[in-house]
Protein backbone atom coordinates (compact mmCIF):
# COMPACT_ATOMS: atom_id res chain seq x y z
CA UNK A 1 0.00 0.00 0.00
CA UNK A 2 3.08 2.64 -0.18
CA UNK A 3 2.73 3.42 -3.70
CA UNK A 4 -0.97 4.19 -3.43
CA UNK A 5 -1.72 7.89 -2.21
CA UNK A 6 -3.89 8.67 1.32
CA UNK A 7 -7.46 7.33 1.34
CA UNK A 8 -10.11 9.79 1.88
CA UNK A 9 -12.25 9.80 5.10
CA UNK A 10 -15.14 8.21 3.77
CA UNK A 11 -12.56 5.94 1.51
CA UNK A 12 -11.55 5.12 5.37
CA UNK A 13 -15.07 4.49 6.25
CA UNK A 14 -15.59 1.82 3.60
CA UNK A 15 -12.04 -0.02 4.38
CA UNK A 16 -13.26 -0.23 8.25
CA UNK A 17 -17.16 -0.13 8.69
CA UNK A 18 -17.36 -3.82 9.66
CA UNK A 19 -14.14 -3.95 12.20
CA UNK A 20 -14.51 -4.38 15.29
CA UNK A 21 -15.42 -1.34 17.58
CA UNK A 22 -16.37 0.50 14.39
CA UNK A 23 -19.95 2.64 15.08
CA UNK A 24 -21.34 0.24 11.94
CA UNK A 25 -20.25 -3.15 12.70
CA UNK A 26 -23.63 -4.25 13.65
CA UNK A 27 -25.04 -3.27 10.21
CA UNK A 28 -25.59 -6.18 7.31
CA UNK A 29 -24.83 -3.77 4.27
CA UNK A 30 -23.29 -1.26 3.01
CA UNK A 31 -24.22 1.29 -0.32
CA UNK A 32 -22.35 3.32 -1.93
CA UNK A 33 -23.51 5.53 -4.62
CA UNK A 34 -22.25 8.67 -6.29
CA UNK A 35 -20.40 10.34 -9.24
CA UNK A 36 -18.31 8.25 -11.33
CA UNK A 37 -14.78 7.82 -10.95
CA UNK A 38 -15.21 9.10 -7.02
CA UNK A 39 -13.12 6.30 -5.85
CA UNK A 40 -16.15 3.83 -4.40
CA UNK A 41 -15.23 0.35 -6.08
CA UNK A 42 -11.40 0.04 -5.27
CA UNK A 43 -11.78 0.77 -1.52
CA UNK A 44 -14.90 -1.24 -1.36
CA UNK A 45 -13.73 -4.30 -3.22
CA UNK A 46 -10.19 -4.33 -1.20
CA UNK A 47 -12.88 -3.89 1.84
CA UNK A 48 -15.09 -6.85 1.17
CA UNK A 49 -12.02 -9.03 0.79
CA UNK A 50 -10.29 -7.98 3.81
CA UNK A 51 -13.05 -8.17 5.47
CA UNK A 52 -14.15 -12.02 4.23
CA UNK A 53 -10.39 -12.88 6.01
CA UNK A 54 -11.29 -11.60 9.13
CA UNK A 55 -14.19 -13.33 9.06
CA UNK A 56 -14.17 -15.94 7.69
CA UNK A 57 -11.94 -19.24 6.56
CA UNK A 58 -12.73 -21.97 3.44
CA UNK A 59 -16.29 -20.55 2.46
CA UNK A 60 -17.85 -19.10 -0.58
CA UNK A 61 -18.56 -15.77 -1.74
CA UNK A 62 -19.51 -13.71 -4.90
CA UNK A 63 -18.86 -10.20 -6.43
CA UNK A 64 -21.28 -9.27 -9.20
CA UNK A 65 -21.52 -6.83 -12.04
CA UNK A 66 -23.10 -5.96 -15.16
CA UNK A 67 -21.15 -8.52 -17.31
CA UNK A 68 -18.46 -10.94 -16.59
CA UNK A 69 -16.27 -8.81 -18.81
CA UNK A 70 -16.88 -5.58 -16.98
CA UNK A 71 -16.61 -6.94 -13.93
CA UNK A 72 -13.14 -8.32 -14.31
CA UNK A 73 -11.94 -5.46 -16.61
CA UNK A 74 -13.35 -3.13 -13.52
CA UNK A 75 -12.90 -5.09 -10.27
CA UNK A 76 -11.08 -8.53 -10.59
CA UNK A 77 -7.91 -7.34 -12.69
CA UNK A 78 -7.11 -4.32 -10.17
CA UNK A 79 -8.23 -5.92 -6.93
CA UNK A 80 -5.88 -8.97 -7.83
CA UNK A 81 -3.02 -6.78 -8.65
CA UNK A 82 -3.54 -4.68 -5.04
CA UNK A 83 -4.19 -8.35 -3.18
CA UNK A 84 -0.79 -9.75 -4.43
CA UNK A 85 0.99 -6.66 -3.21
CA UNK A 86 -0.29 -7.26 -0.04
CA UNK A 87 0.59 -10.79 -0.08
CA UNK A 88 -2.42 -12.62 -0.90
CA UNK A 89 -2.02 -15.59 -3.73
CA UNK A 90 -5.00 -15.40 -5.72
CA UNK A 91 -5.36 -18.32 -8.44
CA UNK A 92 -8.49 -17.26 -11.19
CA UNK A 93 -9.78 -20.25 -12.82
CA UNK A 94 -11.19 -18.00 -15.85
CA UNK A 95 -13.15 -21.68 -17.16
CA UNK A 96 -15.19 -21.73 -13.64
CA UNK A 97 -15.82 -17.98 -12.99
CA UNK A 98 -13.82 -17.97 -9.88
CA UNK A 99 -10.48 -16.98 -7.92
CA UNK A 100 -9.32 -18.98 -4.69
CA UNK A 101 -7.60 -16.06 -2.96
CA UNK A 102 -4.99 -17.11 0.40
CA UNK A 103 -3.22 -15.75 2.83
CA UNK A 104 -1.60 -16.60 6.45
CA UNK A 105 -3.32 -20.12 6.25
CA UNK A 106 -7.18 -19.24 5.42
CA UNK A 107 -8.67 -19.69 2.32
CA UNK A 108 -11.89 -18.26 0.70
CA UNK A 109 -13.33 -18.86 -3.10
CA UNK A 110 -14.95 -15.72 -4.87
CA UNK A 111 -17.31 -16.56 -7.90
CA UNK A 112 -18.02 -14.16 -10.41
CA UNK A 113 -21.39 -13.44 -12.13
CA UNK A 114 -23.32 -11.47 -14.66
CA UNK A 115 -26.39 -9.75 -14.10
CA UNK A 116 -27.34 -8.18 -17.50
CA UNK A 117 -30.95 -9.36 -17.93
CA UNK A 118 -34.13 -11.35 -15.97
CA UNK A 119 -32.31 -14.98 -16.74
CA UNK A 120 -29.17 -14.20 -15.04
CA UNK A 121 -31.12 -14.97 -11.71
CA UNK A 122 -30.89 -18.80 -12.52
CA UNK A 123 -27.32 -18.52 -12.57
CA UNK A 124 -26.87 -17.96 -8.82
CA UNK A 125 -29.77 -20.42 -7.65
CA UNK A 126 -28.68 -23.47 -5.26
CA UNK A 127 -25.34 -21.67 -3.81
CA UNK A 128 -24.54 -21.03 -0.54
CA UNK A 129 -22.52 -17.63 0.20
CA UNK A 130 -21.07 -15.95 2.75
CA UNK A 131 -21.43 -12.67 1.08
CA UNK A 132 -21.86 -10.73 -2.09
CA UNK A 133 -20.86 -8.02 -3.65
CA UNK A 134 -22.45 -5.80 -6.21
CA UNK A 135 -20.05 -3.41 -8.50
CA UNK A 136 -23.28 -0.87 -10.49
CA UNK A 137 -25.91 -2.84 -8.81
CA UNK A 138 -28.33 -0.33 -10.47
CA UNK A 139 -27.86 -1.93 -13.81
CA UNK A 140 -28.89 -5.12 -12.75
CA UNK A 141 -32.15 -6.75 -12.73
CA UNK A 142 -33.87 -6.63 -9.36
CA UNK A 143 -34.42 -10.45 -9.53
CA UNK A 144 -30.98 -11.39 -10.14
CA UNK A 145 -30.02 -9.06 -7.10
CA UNK A 146 -32.78 -10.16 -4.46
CA UNK A 147 -31.84 -14.53 -5.85
CA UNK A 148 -28.09 -13.47 -5.19
CA UNK A 149 -29.27 -12.04 -1.52
CA UNK A 150 -31.14 -14.94 -0.53
CA UNK A 151 -27.82 -17.35 -1.45
CA UNK A 152 -26.24 -14.97 1.79
CA UNK A 153 -27.43 -17.94 3.94
CA UNK A 154 -24.15 -18.16 6.24
CA UNK A 155 -24.34 -16.61 9.62
CA UNK A 156 -22.70 -12.97 9.76
CA UNK A 157 -22.93 -12.58 5.94
CA UNK A 158 -23.31 -9.08 4.51
CA UNK A 159 -23.94 -7.58 1.38
CA UNK A 160 -22.07 -4.60 -0.22
CA UNK A 161 -23.69 -2.76 -3.04
CA UNK A 162 -22.12 0.22 -5.03
CA UNK A 163 -23.59 2.59 -8.05
CA UNK A 164 -23.37 5.65 -9.75
CA UNK A 165 -26.98 7.12 -9.77
CA UNK A 166 -30.36 6.51 -12.10
CA UNK A 167 -33.79 7.70 -11.83
CA UNK A 168 -35.71 8.29 -8.66
CA UNK A 169 -37.92 5.57 -9.53
CA UNK A 170 -35.32 2.78 -9.92
CA UNK A 171 -36.10 0.00 -7.60
CA UNK A 172 -32.86 0.27 -5.50
CA UNK A 173 -32.76 3.45 -4.96
CA UNK A 174 -37.14 2.75 -3.47
CA UNK A 175 -36.26 -0.66 -2.01
CA UNK A 176 -32.58 -0.24 -0.26
CA UNK A 177 -31.69 3.70 -0.28
CA UNK A 178 -34.95 5.22 0.91
CA UNK A 179 -35.25 1.95 3.25
CA UNK A 180 -31.46 2.38 4.30
CA UNK A 181 -32.52 1.89 8.21
CA UNK A 182 -35.12 -0.58 7.71
CA UNK A 183 -32.88 -2.68 5.76
CA UNK A 184 -29.50 -1.94 8.67
CA UNK A 185 -27.36 -0.48 6.32
CA UNK A 186 -24.61 1.65 6.06
CA UNK A 187 -25.45 4.35 3.22
CA UNK A 188 -22.16 6.41 1.94
CA UNK A 189 -22.58 9.22 -1.09
CA UNK A 190 -19.62 9.73 -2.79
CA UNK A 191 -18.29 12.86 -5.17
CA UNK A 192 -15.18 13.16 -6.91
CA UNK A 193 -13.34 15.01 -4.36
CA UNK A 194 -13.68 11.75 -1.99
CA UNK A 195 -11.11 10.46 -4.37
CA UNK A 196 -7.70 11.90 -3.45
CA UNK A 197 -6.51 10.44 -7.08
CA UNK A 198 -8.22 12.48 -8.95
CA UNK A 199 -6.65 16.02 -9.90
CA UNK A 200 -8.68 18.94 -10.17
CA UNK A 201 -7.72 19.01 -14.00
CA UNK A 202 -9.18 15.69 -14.46
CA UNK A 203 -12.32 16.42 -12.29
CA UNK A 204 -12.79 19.64 -14.62
CA UNK A 205 -12.66 16.59 -17.78
CA UNK A 206 -14.83 14.39 -16.34
CA UNK A 207 -17.27 17.37 -15.46
CA UNK A 208 -17.35 18.70 -19.58
CA UNK A 209 -18.07 14.90 -20.73
CA UNK A 210 -21.74 14.90 -19.40
CA UNK A 211 -24.92 17.45 -19.97
CA UNK A 212 -28.37 17.23 -18.61
CA UNK A 213 -29.36 14.50 -16.65
CA UNK A 214 -26.27 12.81 -16.88
CA UNK A 215 -24.23 15.57 -15.77
CA UNK A 216 -26.54 15.56 -12.61
CA UNK A 217 -26.26 11.78 -12.06
CA UNK A 218 -22.80 10.90 -13.33
CA UNK A 219 -20.99 14.49 -11.85
CA UNK A 220 -23.34 15.79 -8.86
CA UNK A 221 -24.37 11.78 -8.10
CA UNK A 222 -27.86 12.47 -7.63
CA UNK A 223 -30.82 10.26 -8.53
CA UNK A 224 -32.65 12.68 -10.98
CA UNK A 225 -35.56 12.73 -13.36
CA UNK A 226 -34.67 13.26 -17.03
CA UNK A 227 -36.31 16.34 -18.16
CA UNK A 228 -36.37 18.06 -21.01
CA UNK A 229 -34.38 18.01 -24.50
CA UNK A 230 -32.46 14.84 -24.51
CA UNK A 231 -29.78 16.39 -26.36
CA UNK A 232 -29.32 19.89 -25.31
CA UNK A 233 -25.17 20.14 -26.37
CA UNK A 234 -26.35 20.07 -29.77
CA UNK A 235 -25.22 23.37 -30.98
CA UNK A 236 -26.15 24.31 -34.86
CA UNK A 237 -23.51 26.69 -34.37
CA UNK A 238 -20.99 24.45 -33.06
CA UNK A 239 -21.86 20.67 -34.63
CA UNK A 240 -22.89 21.74 -38.08
CA UNK A 241 -19.67 21.82 -40.85
CA UNK A 242 -19.98 23.71 -43.93
CA UNK A 243 -16.60 22.74 -45.37
CA UNK A 244 -16.67 18.55 -44.78
CA UNK A 245 -14.09 17.04 -45.42
CA UNK A 246 -13.19 15.55 -48.94
CA UNK A 247 -12.28 12.18 -48.37
CA UNK A 248 -12.74 9.77 -45.67
CA UNK A 249 -11.04 6.40 -44.00
CA UNK A 250 -13.80 4.90 -43.18
CA UNK A 251 -18.39 5.01 -44.54
CA UNK A 252 -21.24 3.38 -42.51
CA UNK A 253 -24.68 3.75 -43.23
CA UNK A 254 -27.44 3.74 -40.46
CA UNK A 255 -30.86 3.07 -40.66
CA UNK A 256 -34.40 3.35 -38.26
CA UNK A 257 -36.82 1.61 -40.65
CA UNK A 258 -40.79 2.63 -40.72
CA UNK A 259 -43.38 1.55 -42.86
CA UNK A 260 -46.38 3.52 -40.92
CA UNK A 261 -43.87 5.74 -39.16
CA UNK A 262 -40.83 7.68 -40.79
CA UNK A 263 -37.67 5.96 -42.64
CA UNK A 264 -34.48 7.87 -41.67
CA UNK A 265 -31.00 6.77 -42.71
CA UNK A 266 -27.49 8.78 -42.20
CA UNK A 267 -24.63 8.07 -44.32
CA UNK A 268 -21.40 8.49 -42.13
CA UNK A 269 -17.92 9.14 -42.76
CA UNK A 270 -14.88 8.84 -40.27
CA UNK A 271 -11.99 11.20 -40.66
CA UNK A 272 -9.32 11.85 -38.15
CA UNK A 273 -11.36 10.14 -34.88
CA UNK A 274 -14.32 12.08 -35.97
CA UNK A 275 -17.19 11.02 -37.43
CA UNK A 276 -19.69 12.93 -39.88
CA UNK A 277 -22.89 12.76 -41.06
CA UNK A 278 -22.64 13.39 -44.81
CA UNK A 279 -26.01 12.94 -46.15
CA UNK A 280 -29.44 11.79 -45.17
CA UNK A 281 -32.07 10.42 -46.20
CA UNK A 282 -35.86 10.92 -44.91
CA UNK A 283 -39.21 9.51 -45.96
CA UNK A 284 -42.64 10.47 -43.56
CA UNK A 285 -45.25 7.85 -45.16
CA UNK A 286 -48.32 9.58 -43.86
CA UNK A 287 -47.01 13.41 -45.01
CA UNK A 288 -46.51 11.76 -48.54
CA UNK A 289 -49.11 9.61 -48.76
CA UNK A 290 -47.75 6.62 -49.68
CA UNK A 291 -45.96 3.57 -48.12
CA UNK A 292 -42.74 2.12 -49.78
CA UNK A 293 -41.22 -1.50 -49.69
CA UNK A 294 -38.45 -2.94 -48.47
CA UNK A 295 -37.20 -2.91 -52.08
CA UNK A 296 -37.90 1.12 -53.03
CA UNK A 297 -36.20 1.64 -49.11
CA UNK A 298 -33.25 -0.69 -50.90
CA UNK A 299 -32.66 1.67 -53.70
CA UNK A 300 -32.91 4.96 -51.30
CA UNK A 301 -30.05 2.93 -49.74
CA UNK A 302 -27.95 2.48 -52.49
CA UNK A 303 -28.45 5.77 -54.06
CA UNK A 304 -27.77 7.15 -50.42
CA UNK A 305 -24.12 4.92 -50.58
CA UNK A 306 -23.19 6.14 -53.84
CA UNK A 307 -20.03 4.32 -54.95
CA UNK A 308 -18.66 4.57 -51.44
CA UNK A 309 -17.01 1.36 -50.12
CA UNK A 310 -19.91 1.23 -47.20
CA UNK A 311 -18.65 -0.92 -44.75
CA UNK A 312 -21.49 -1.93 -42.55
CA UNK A 313 -25.23 -0.69 -42.68
CA UNK A 314 -26.76 -0.76 -39.35
CA UNK A 315 -30.33 -1.01 -39.44
CA UNK A 316 -33.47 -1.22 -36.62
CA UNK A 317 -32.70 -4.72 -34.79
CA UNK A 318 -36.98 -4.81 -35.47
CA UNK A 319 -37.00 -4.43 -39.37
CA UNK A 320 -36.42 -8.29 -39.96
CA UNK A 321 -37.42 -7.88 -43.42
CA UNK A 322 -35.30 -5.04 -44.86
CA UNK A 323 -32.64 -6.45 -43.24
CA UNK A 324 -33.00 -9.54 -45.07
CA UNK A 325 -33.87 -7.47 -48.16
CA UNK A 326 -30.13 -5.88 -47.90
CA UNK A 327 -28.17 -9.77 -46.98
CA UNK A 328 -30.35 -10.54 -50.18
CA UNK A 329 -29.08 -8.38 -52.42
CA UNK A 330 -25.41 -9.36 -51.30
CA UNK A 331 -24.23 -5.48 -51.49
CA UNK A 332 -23.58 -4.44 -48.16
CA UNK A 333 -22.84 -6.10 -45.06
CA UNK A 334 -25.39 -5.79 -42.88
CA UNK A 335 -25.72 -5.55 -38.81
CA UNK A 336 -29.12 -5.33 -36.29
CA UNK A 337 -28.21 -2.23 -34.39
CA UNK A 338 -27.80 -2.28 -30.49
CA UNK A 339 -30.75 -0.82 -28.88
CA UNK A 340 -30.84 0.00 -25.03
CA UNK A 341 -31.59 3.36 -25.71
CA UNK A 342 -30.39 5.20 -22.47
CA UNK A 343 -27.01 3.90 -22.38
CA UNK A 344 -27.23 5.19 -26.55
CA UNK A 345 -28.46 8.48 -25.67
CA UNK A 346 -25.75 8.46 -23.52
CA UNK A 347 -23.36 7.61 -25.85
CA UNK A 348 -24.50 10.04 -28.45
CA UNK A 349 -24.24 12.74 -25.67
CA UNK A 350 -20.77 11.85 -25.08
CA UNK A 351 -19.59 12.33 -28.61
CA UNK A 352 -21.54 15.49 -29.05
CA UNK A 353 -19.68 17.06 -25.89
CA UNK A 354 -16.54 15.57 -27.50
CA UNK A 355 -16.75 17.23 -30.98
CA UNK A 356 -16.46 13.80 -32.53
CA UNK A 357 -19.91 13.40 -34.41
CA UNK A 358 -20.50 16.58 -36.78
CA UNK A 359 -23.27 17.21 -39.26
CA UNK A 360 -23.48 18.14 -42.90
CA UNK A 361 -25.57 21.25 -43.09
CA UNK A 362 -28.07 19.28 -45.74
CA UNK A 363 -28.89 17.06 -42.75
CA UNK A 364 -32.11 19.02 -42.06
CA UNK A 365 -34.26 16.67 -40.82
CA UNK A 366 -31.90 15.27 -37.88
CA UNK A 367 -31.52 19.44 -36.65
CA UNK A 368 -35.58 19.50 -36.44
CA UNK A 369 -35.67 16.13 -34.04
CA UNK A 370 -32.60 17.46 -32.38
CA UNK A 371 -34.40 20.77 -31.87
CA UNK A 372 -37.85 18.49 -30.65
CA UNK A 373 -36.57 15.31 -29.22
CA UNK A 374 -38.00 15.49 -25.20
CA UNK A 375 -37.54 13.56 -22.55
CA UNK A 376 -41.15 11.98 -21.10
CA UNK A 377 -41.66 13.29 -17.78
CA UNK A 378 -44.55 10.82 -17.04
CA UNK A 379 -43.01 7.52 -18.36
CA UNK A 380 -42.35 6.67 -14.19
CA UNK A 381 -38.13 5.94 -16.01
CA UNK A 382 -35.99 7.42 -17.95
CA UNK A 383 -37.77 7.23 -21.88
CA UNK A 384 -37.75 9.68 -24.65
CA UNK A 385 -41.34 10.63 -26.04
CA UNK A 386 -41.80 8.92 -29.09
CA UNK A 387 -42.34 11.32 -31.49
CA UNK A 388 -39.68 13.39 -33.56
CA UNK A 389 -37.12 10.62 -32.88
CA UNK A 390 -36.60 8.71 -36.20
CA UNK A 391 -33.64 10.21 -36.90
CA UNK A 392 -32.55 10.37 -33.56
CA UNK A 393 -32.61 6.71 -33.70
CA UNK A 394 -30.68 6.19 -36.27
CA UNK A 395 -27.97 8.48 -35.05
CA UNK A 396 -28.18 6.01 -31.71
CA UNK A 397 -28.22 2.86 -33.61
CA UNK A 398 -24.79 4.27 -35.44
CA UNK A 399 -23.21 5.07 -31.77
CA UNK A 400 -23.62 2.12 -30.02
CA UNK A 401 -22.97 -0.40 -32.83
CA UNK A 402 -20.09 1.54 -34.50
CA UNK A 403 -18.72 5.00 -32.74
CA UNK A 404 -18.96 4.65 -29.54
CA UNK A 405 -15.48 4.77 -27.92
CA UNK A 406 -16.16 2.30 -25.32
CA UNK A 407 -13.64 -0.18 -26.77
CA UNK A 408 -10.60 1.53 -26.70
CA UNK A 409 -8.22 -1.00 -28.17
CA UNK A 410 -10.82 -1.07 -31.62
CA UNK A 411 -14.57 -1.95 -32.25
CA UNK A 412 -15.56 -5.11 -33.97
CA UNK A 413 -18.78 -5.90 -35.41
CA UNK A 414 -19.46 -9.31 -37.27
CA UNK A 415 -21.39 -9.38 -40.03
CA UNK A 416 -23.38 -12.58 -40.96
CA UNK A 417 -24.48 -13.09 -44.44
CA UNK A 418 -25.47 -16.00 -46.53
CA UNK A 419 -22.61 -16.45 -48.19
CA UNK A 420 -20.16 -15.14 -45.70
CA UNK A 421 -18.82 -14.22 -42.14
CA UNK A 422 -16.74 -10.61 -42.08
CA UNK A 423 -15.08 -9.03 -39.41
CA UNK A 424 -14.35 -5.15 -39.93
CA UNK A 425 -12.16 -2.78 -38.03
CA UNK A 426 -13.89 0.13 -36.94
CA UNK A 427 -11.14 1.07 -34.49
Amino acid sequence: MSNWRAFSKKQKTVLTWWCPGSPYARRDAIICDGAVRSGKTLCMSLSFVLWMFAAFHGQAFAMCGKSLNSLRRNVIRPLVGHLEGLGFTCREKISKNMVEISRGGRSNTVYFFGGKDESSAASIQGMTLAGVMFDEVALMPRSFVEQALARCSVPGSKFWFNCNPEHPWHWFYREWIKKVKEKNALYLHFVMEDNPSLSPGIRRRYESLYAGPFYERFVKGKWTAASGRVYPMFDEGVHVVKDLPREYEQYAVSCDYGTVNPTSMGLWGKKDGVWYRIREYYYDSRAKGSHKTDEEYYAALVELAGDRPIQAVVVDPSAASFIECIRRHGKFPVIPAKNDVVAGIRRVGDLLKERKLLFSPACKDTFREFSLYCWDERAGKDAPKKENDHAMDDIRYFVSTIASEEEKDGFFVLSVDHKEEKVWDFG
